[in-house]
């Protein structure tokens, strides 16, 4: 037959769209009730935040925990006024209460605890610093590292940062807020006072000369409460250092958390004077913030001491400018807290389980992404849709949308109900912050869906796996991630190039390679020559492929498949060498037994797998670079179902109708012709759901799906499996009417069937086609007996074959078991009459309990090839 005009032309990115659009939007609809269940999820969690916000609040709405008050008689006249403060309070209430006029305290520097002082030790770094005996003698200097572009500048300055009064004249306040004064305490939140002040560890002053080691004791008063306080020398040490490269690997390399080196060595602060000269001041101060929730217990905030070490440079950089002795200083005098109002204790709930609650309620969204995804996946319904058409662009457009719309939609009322109970988290953020947030958030776990739906074959698994990361990520992001990203950024590692992973495999041996054809034929061991209609297929192929438009919907060159042995295993040769034509209007039945080689060629012509030699040609497209238009003229009845249990059968043929670029009245035209055709049309079948259908019904749809749209090469693998008699004749007749027009590829197990649709048939046996060509023609090569099967008992078996032989000396036995054995005598030497007569003759001697005899079938031709095939290739 002539091959149509022209191909089907390729389905546009606009079509394909059109038709997952169309059919998402119908599933989801029927999934209507999942979908609102998801969607007021958040409702629910943001009403249940207001409850549980609404009870803390009513518990905490007690006297005992607001600011104390008195009645008290203010200016001696008249009646007593209620006066609220802390000297009124209980410990519970003295939180609640207003400070207007917080105290003031004298600014402090960080300065290291004496036993982790910077030290010498066996690198070449912390040069200039003394040896670890200092430790023992509690007098390690505080190092202070600085370099610049001018040295000399720039240790001019660094010998003015230091006053060197006697410790003797610290009397007072005034005394000592001009010095450089530091404390080791960690420098968590400072309840409206310097830590260091209320506690009874001794503070420093940093000198360049301790001239007295013997502490002295200032009296300091804080808000009206005198204050004594042990104050200590400790000399300050400045080390000049070529660049700040050095004083970063210092300081990486000491400080507490760190111990690269197995110790401590940290410094009190640094500087780098950068390109500062007599008219321009650029100073780079450095500090150790890690001493900032040293205790691993997050804190609201904490007090960073910074502001002194930038006022001591200033001061020095004005003296290095005016001289020594000028008197003109920047003063800094005290640090302060911001006054506080009267507030009441609360919980806010919702900040307290912020990024846990958060996380896991937008983190939602995940496992239902990816449960769309992987459901496709397990059922192959991805695979059946890229197998009529549909390309990886559309596809993955579409769901990345439809992922997007459910995102938002689902945010948007996370948001507005959680505005409306008032959760502070809402009311506190900019709403256009929060759409910068949840808009990158969502494109985020769109992709990870997508990458995540890689890794996942099962359903169960997929949701089972996503829940417990959502579980984990929350916890991780309320407990570890929160303390990095609310805390001072100090960098501890070395950024690399994203493709400097391709480095671990550069002059490593290749975990792939290409196997040549002539590697393959030295593996192999032919003895047997092919046959006639194997050699004169060959033939056909090579005059097809030197012409154009020859008639031929398929044609395969010598296709081969290896599957390379691991771990010492042989190679597996699936497919050996097939090469056949076969031309529009022709139904090729292929028969084999497993593992023969029938599936993998039927996935290397529908593009699951690669050859490993040869190509194939569908109308002219080879399936190595050419299977997207291949796939638009391709229909394929796969083994297993492949449907959506919530569509009705007409919603899939209107699906993959539109794959195949039908639409309007052609369509609705195509769909009802389908149906009429596998007798689904009547009955209302059409619009019941496939969770309706019986597993007979199921299959009469999937080959209505492979030849609906006009496909011109249909592969069909076991299209009547689990089908009544009646329903597998009405299929047969369908798919004789669909042939005329098209190219069918048919693997089947059905002798019977293959009789019936096939024009020609093949048999593969261990990856090679033994032979080709029509039923009859192989029934008469391969047949050429009777077979005559008789059951007696057991004792009479020897006279069975005595009778047998006599009819025909030539005869073969092919099966024997338990008194029943069959034979193949030669047409040639006997007739059908002379049979009869001799059995006949028999039985009046022998009980014959069954006898038969017929002419050779299919199956028999079948049994013979295979057997024989087999019993070659042990040979080999």
């Amino acid at each position: 037959m002539e091959p149509p005009a022209a191909a089907s032309r390729l389905p546009s990115f606009a079509s394909q769209t059109n038709a997952l659009l169309r059919k998402n939007l119908i599933f989801q609809k029927r999934n209507r009730k999942e979908t609102i269940r998801l969607i007021i999820v958040p409702i629910y969690l943001c009403v249940l935040l207001s409850v549980l916000q609404r009870v803390i609040n009513n518990v905490l709405d007690k006297p005992k925990y607001k600011c104390g008050c008195k009645c008290v008689n203010v200016d001696g006249a008249g009646p007593c006024q209620n006066v609220c403060g802390i000297q009124y309070s209980t410990l519970d209430q003295a939180g609640s209460c207003p400070i207007p006029n917080p105290p003031e305290w004298p600014t402090l520097l960080q300065v290291p605890r004496a036993e982790y002082r910077a030290i010498q030790d066996s690198s070449k770094l912390f040069t200039g610093l003394p040896d670890a005996s200092c430790r023992k003698s509690q007098s390690c200097p505080a190092s202070i590292p600085f370099t610049g572009a001018n040295e000399t500048l720039s240790t001019t300055v660094m010998q003015n940062l230091f006053t060197d009064s006697p410790l003797s004249n610290l009397s007072d306040y005034t005394s000592i807020s001009s010095l450089l004064l530091g404390t080791d305490i960690p420098g968590t939140s400072t309840g409206f006072i310097e830590p260091a002040f209320v506690s009874d560890v001794p503070m420093y002053v940093i000198q360049s000369q301790c001239k007295a080691r013997d502490p002295v004791t200032v009296r300091v008063t804080i808000d009206a409460i005198n204050i004594q306080k042990e104050i200590k020398c400790v000399q300050g040490l400045p080390l000049w250092r070529n660049s700040s490269r050095t004083i970063n690997e210092e300081t990486f390399m000491g400080y507490r958390k760190g111990k690269i080196r197995g110790g401590i060595n940290e410094i009190a602060m640094a500087y780098d004077f950068q390109d500062s000269n007599e008219k321009h001041f650029n100073v780079l101060a450095m500090y150790n913030s890690t001493h900032l929730n040293i205790s691993y217990v997050p804190t609201p905030f904490g007090l960073l001491r910074l502001s002194r070490s930038l006022n001591a440079v200033s001061n020095a950089y004005l003296q290095f400018l005016q001289g020594q002795g000028s008197g003109t200083k920047m003063l800094l005098q005290f640090m302060k807290e911001m006054p506080k109002q009267v507030t009441h204790l609360t919980i806010d709930f919702s900040s307290l389980i912020g990024p846990l609650f958060f996380e896991w309620v937008v983190a939602l969204l995940f496992p239902v992404m990816l449960t769309y995804l992987v459901y496709e996946k397990q059922h192959k319904l991805r695979t059946m849709m890229k197998m009529h058409g549909l390309g990886n662009g559309p596809y993955w457009t579409i769901y990345y949308a439809y992922f997007l719309i459910l995102s938002t939609v689902y945010l948007v009322l996370f948001v507005i109900f959680g505005s409306l109970i008032g959760l502070n988290f809402f009311k506190t953020n900019d709403y256009g912050i929060l759409f910068v947030f949840f808009f990158s958030f969502t494109n985020l776990q769109i992709v990870l869906s997508f990458v995540a739906a890689i890794f996942f074959s099962k359903v169960n698994t997929a949701q089972a796996i996503a829940y417990l990361y959502i579980f984990g990520s929350g916890l991780m992001a309320g407990s570890l991630i929160r303390n990095f990203l609310e805390g001072g950024k100090f960098p501890i590692g070395h950024r690399s190039s994203p493709l400097s992973i391709i480095k671990r495999f550069l002059g490593k041996n290749p975990t792939w390679r290409r196997i040549s054809i002539n590697e393959i034929a030295n593996n192999d061991v032919h003895v047997e020559m092919e046959k006639l209609d194997i050699i004169k297929e060959r033939e056909i192929v090579d005059q097809v492929l030197q012409q154009r438009n020859s008639g031929y919907a398929v044609v395969c060159d010598d296709l081969k498949k290896v599957y390379h042995g691991k771990d010492g295993n042989r190679d597996k040769y699936a497919v050996r060498g097939l090469s056949l034509a076969l031309p529009y209007g022709e139904c090729l039945g292929i028969l084999g037994p497993n593992g023969a080689g029938k599936s993998s060629f039927i996935s290397m012509m529908i593009g699951f797998t690669k050859p490993t030699s040869g190509n194939a040609f569908v109308q002219d497209f080879s399936i190595h670079t050419d299977m997207e238009n291949i796939y638009s003229s391709m229909g394929v009845c796969p083994q297993n179902d492949m449907l959506w249990e919530m569509l009705t059968g007409k919603e899939h043929l209107q699906f993959y109708g539109r794959l195949k670029n039908l639409n309007g009245s052609a369509l609705d035209l195509a769909v009802e012709e389908s149906l009429r055709s596998v007798n689904l049309l009547l009955s209302g079948a059409a619009d019941k759901q496939v969770m309706k259908y019986s597993g007979g019904m199921k299959r009469r749809l999937s080959v209505a799906i492979s030849l609906i749209g006009d496909a011109k090469v249909v592969y069909m693998d076991e299209p009547s499996t689990g089908l009544d008699p009646a329903s597998r004749k009405n299929l047969w007749s369908a798919v004789k009417q669909a042939k005329q027009n098209r190219a069918i590829i048919l693997t089947t197990h059905s002798m019977e069937e293959a009789e019936v649709l096939c024009d020609r048939l093949c048999i593969m046996v261990d990856g090679r086609l033994q032979c080709i060509g029509r039923p009859k023609e192989l029934i008469a090569r391969y047949g050429g007996y009777y077979v005559l099967t008789m059951t007696t008992s057991s004792e009479f078996e020897r006279e069975v074959e005595d009778l047998v032989l006599k009819l025909s000396p030539n005869t073969r036995k092919v099966y024997h078991l338990s008194g029943t054995q069959k034979y193949e005598l030669p047409k040639q030497e006997v007739r059908i009459a002379d049979v009869f007569m001799a059995v006949e003759n028999f039985k009046k001697r022998v009980e014959v309990q069954a006898w038969g005899l017929a002419d050779t079938t299919m199956e028999d031709v079948f049994v013979k090839v295979a057997t024989g095939a087999q019993s070659i290739d042990e040979l080999s």
